[in-house]
Formats: structure tokens, sequence, C-alpha cells
């Protein structure tokens, strides 16, 4: 096997938000392995640069190179990236309201990572299938697994997979106590601040968004601006548009002005 430090590179790119630079590695990470026809780098590279797309929340280019992805490894049997494209797409169908293709997807992924032990990344595909189980109304579940990739991240010491799955509490919590949210509000907090920590930009975005719609939701109006116009500047700043509409439509609720600053 031959792993390309190139597209892992640009994965961590992915997640400080360095979109441009990751896109240029992912990029030349493709080239590299069509040029000698390595069906597994090149699964290995789909992977990474479909990855970035999704973080970044461009869903028209994350799709199309995570099903090309997905679909190598299934033509060429390789079993290594399988559960890494499937959550990923199915995180992507997630977020394009495709519950119904992503949840097979998710659960075969998370599947495959208990019967063959995988460990790597583990915790945030645990944490894509919760999301998803959410956003379809099956919150019991979602908490179940919350929790569960919570405790896989922190047993592992996968710090970047535990801002993650912190966040992703504070969004159970927030849909379960949408006004007290005194709970939703410590997760977030904890979240942002181990994301600051590793200058996760991306994650910081999505922190500030849902503290400032928890503020909103309260009456608490000048601190909803707060957080409301930090994350609309870390979108706009990161290309980010997917997520920027929300925040816009929640700050203008909140009396703010809400076109990011240039």
């Amino acid at each position: 096997m031959v792993y390309d430090t190139r597209a892992g590179f640009g994965w961590c790119l992915a997640d400080l938000g360095e979109f441009d630079e990751g896109r240029a590695r992912g990029d030349e990470a493709i080239r590299l392995a069509e040029a000698a026809e390595h069906p597994f780098s090149l699964a290995q590279a789909y992977y990474f640069l479909g990855t970035l797309f999704l973080r970044q929340g461009n869903l028209p280019k994350a799709i199309p190179v995570l099903e090309r992805g997905l679909g190598l490894c299934q033509a060429a049997a390789i079993l290594t990236w399988f559960p890494n494209l499937a959550a990923d797409l199915g995180y992507a169908y997630t977020l394009s309201e495709r519950v119904s293709e992503a949840l097979p997807l998710l659960q075969q992924a998370v599947a495959q990572d208990t019967s063959r032990g995988m460990a790597a990344n583990h915790a945030r595909r645990v944490a894509n299938l919760s999301e998803a189980y959410l956003l379809a109304g099956r919150r019991d579940e979602a908490a179940e697994l919350a929790t569960s990739a919570l405790a896989f991240a922190r047993t592992l010491q996968a710090r970047g997979n535990e801002a993650y799955a912190l966040w992703l509490h504070g969004e159970i919590r927030a849909q379960q106590e949408p006004l007290a949210g005194a709970a939703a509000d410590a997760y977030y907090q904890q979240a942002l601040a181990l994301a600051k920590e590793l200058e996760m930009r991306p994650l910081q975005a999505h922190c500030h968004l849902a503290l400032g719609t928890l503020s909103t939701k309260r009456g608490q109006l000048a601190q909803a601006r707060v957080e409301l116009s930090t994350a609309i500047e870390l979108f706009h700043t990161m290309g980010m548009t997917f997520w920027l509409p929300r925040a816009q439509a929640t700050l203008a609720q909140a009396g703010g002005n809400p076109l990011p600053r240039e």
C-alpha cells in the first residue's frame, strides 16, 4: 500500500480551514495517482479532496468526488478506504437533506469499522451517523452515538474528533432544550475552546453560529450579534458559503447587519 502525504496533509488543512492550499495538494495527488494508474492511491486522493470540499460545505463538488472514490473502492475491492469514503459521502448526503440515502452509507461505514477493528477517525464517522439520526428525528439514537463518539475520541486522545463530538452534543441538547439550553451552551463552549486551541477555524465558525442561535432564541440579542458576526466573518473568509445564509438570517433576527465585513 502507498500513502501519499500530499493527500493526508490536504485533509489536515481542511480542518484548519486552509481550503485553497488543501485543494491544490488534493488536485496534485489525484494527478499523480492517475498518471501512475494506482487505484489505491487514487481512492485515497479522492477521499481527501472530497473531504476538503465537504468541510468547506461545497457539496456540488464534494459529492461527485466522493462518489467516484467510493465507486473505485467497490470496483477494485479497496477495503481500506471504503469506510472513509462511505462515511463522508453519507455526511454530504445528510447536509443535502438526502437522509434516506445517507443512513445506509453511514451505517455500513461504522459497521465495517467495528468488524475490522479500524480505530483511525472512527469517532468522526460515528458522529456523522449521529448527526444524520438527529436530522431524521431519531434523537435517542443520535444521543447514544454522540456519547460513544466522544468516549472513543477521548480514549484515543483524538482531540480534533473530541471537539467535533462536543459540538454534536451541543446540537443534540439544543434540540432537546431549545430555550433553556444550559447544557447545550456548555458543550458548545467546550468545543469552541478546543477548536481554538487546535486552530480548527471551520469548527470555531460552527460553534459561534450555534451560540449565536441560542442567544437569539433567549432574547440575548447583544450577545447573539457578537457570536453571529464572528461566525459570518469566519464563514466568509474561508469561503464556507453553505452556512452563510443561515447565519445571516439569524443575525437579522437579532437586529444586526446580515452582510459580512469585507
